[in-house]
C-alpha cells in the first residue's frame, strides 16, 4: 500500500483526500489543516488522522478538535505526499519533502520549476514514471491538455488560439466578491496558461488569452487548433467520446446546467471531473477545428492527482483504476 499524506485540507485537499481513500492500493494516513474551521470538524467525522502545526495545536484543541500531531510527524511516515497548500506555500515546503527523502506531489499554483515535470496524465504519463516531484498543472491548463493531447490522436497540431473566461472565486471564497466587471487576466497576452501548457507541450505553438468574470461555478473556454491537414470532424468526435475525463455534452450548454446535472446526478460536491466539451461547438473549417468546453476549477485535477502519486511510485496501469474508482466518465454528460 502506497502511505499518502495530504498537505493541506481545502478545496483540492479535501478532494485529493477523498479520491485516495478509494484506492485500492493507496492508504490515506493523515491531512494537515491549520485552521480549525468546518472543514477540519469534517475531516474528524470522516474518521481522516489530522495534524497542524506545533504552533496551532493548543488552538485547535482549545476548540474541542483533536490533532494526531504535528506536520512534520506526519510527512515523516508517508511514501508520498500531495501538498495542496495554498499558491507559493508549497515551494516553500520543498526543501522539507526533499530533506526528508519523500516523493511529492505539488498544485499548479507553483512555479514549473518546484518540480522535476509538470505532469497531465492524458499526455506524458509515461515521462513521469519513477520522479521525486510532480507538478499537477492548473485546473484551467489540465482541460487544454487534455482536449490538446487527444486532437494530437487525429493528426498533428500546427497552432493553438484561445479565450479562457475563468471563474471570479471557488464557491466558499467569500472574500472575493462580490464583483460587477470582467476583467483581462492579465490585459497583457499570452496568459500565464501559455507558459503552463508549454511546461508539457514544450514545442507547441499556444497562445492563450484570459478573462475573469462574475461566477463561481466553473471557466469555460473556447479553443481554435489549427491542423497540419484538414481532419475529419467525424473521427474528431469519434476520439473524443472514447476518451476518459472527456464527455460531449448536447443538451446542456451553460455552466450552471452543468452543475445542477451534477447535482442531480448525486455527484458528491457536485463535482465534475470531466472536461465537457458542447458538442454543438465543435466546427472544422478548412484545416481549423473549434471548441467550446467547461472546466470544474474544484475537481478537474484530482484524478491527476492520483495518477501522479502512482506515476511516482513508477506504476504503470493508473488511469483506468483512478477512473473507475472515482466514477470518471466518457461519452457524454449529462
Amino acid at each position: 500500500m502506497i502511505k499518502v499524506a495530504v498537505n493541506g485540507y481545502g478545496t483540492i485537499g479535501k478532494r485529493v483526500a477523498d479520491a485516495v481513500s478509494k484506492q485500492p492500493d493507496m492508504k490515506l494516513i493523515g491531512v494537515t489543516k491549520m485552521t480549525p474551521n468546518f472543514e477540519a470538524v469534517q475531516a474528524i467525522k470522516k474518521g481522516i488522522r489530522l495534524y497542524t502545526s506545533k504552533e496551532n495545536m493548543k488552538v485547535f484543541e482549545g476548540v474541542g478538535i483533536k490533532v494526531e500531531g504535528d506536520v512534520e510527524s506526519l510527512l515523516e511516515e508517508a511514501d508520498v505526499i500531495v501538498d495542496a497548500t495554498p499558491n507559493g506555500v508549497g515551494a516553500k515546503y520543498r526543501q522539507t519533502y526533499q530533506k526528508l527523502g519523500k516523493k511529492a506531489v505539488f498544485q499548479g499554483g507553483e512555479k514549473a520549476d518546484v518540480a522535476q515535470l509538470s505532469f497531465s496524465a492524458l499526455c506524458n504519463f509515461e515521462e513521469a514514471l519513477g520522479k521525486d516531484s510532480l507538478r499537477v498543472v492548473s485546473c484551467n491548463t489540465t482541460g487544454i491538455l487534455r482536449v490538446l493531447c487527444t486532437t494530437m490522436k487525429t493528426g498533428k497540431i500546427a497552432k493553438v488560439r484561445g479565450v479562457i473566461v475563468r471563474r471570479a472565486a471557488d464557491l466558499k471564497e467569500v472574500k472575493k466578491g462580490p464583483i460587477n466587471a470582467l476583467v483581462a487576466d492579465p490585459a497583457s497576452i499570452p496568459s500565464h496558461h501559455t507558459l503552463d501548457v508549454k511546461s508539457v507541450l514544450r514545442d507547441l505553438d499556444i497562445m492563450t488569452a484570459a478573462v475573469v468574470a462574475p461566477t463561481n461555478l466553473m471557466h469555460l473556454h473556447t479553443l481554435y487548433v489549427t491542423m497540419a491537414e484538414r481532419p475529419s470532424k467525424d473521427r474528431l468526435e469519434e476520439v473524443l467520446v472514447r476518451t476518459p475525463r472527456i464527455v460531449l455534452s448536447k443538451s446542456v450548454t451553460s455552466t450552471a446546467e452543468l452543475f445542477e446535472a451534477a447535482r442531480d446526478a448525486g455527484r458528491e460536491r457536485a463535482d465534475i471531473p470531466e472536461v465537457v466539451i458542447f458538442q454543438d461547438s465543435i466546427n472544422v473549417k478548412d484545416n481549423e477545428v473549434t471548441f467550446m468546453y467547461a472546466v470544474h476549477q474544484e475537481s478537474i485535477v484530482v484524478p491527476e492527482n492520483v495518477d501522479a502519486i502512482r506515476a511516482l511510485m513508477g506504476i504503470r496501469n493508473s488511469m483506468e483504476l483512478t477512473n473507475e474508482t472515482l466514477g470518471v466518465l466518457k461519452g457524454v454528460f449529462p
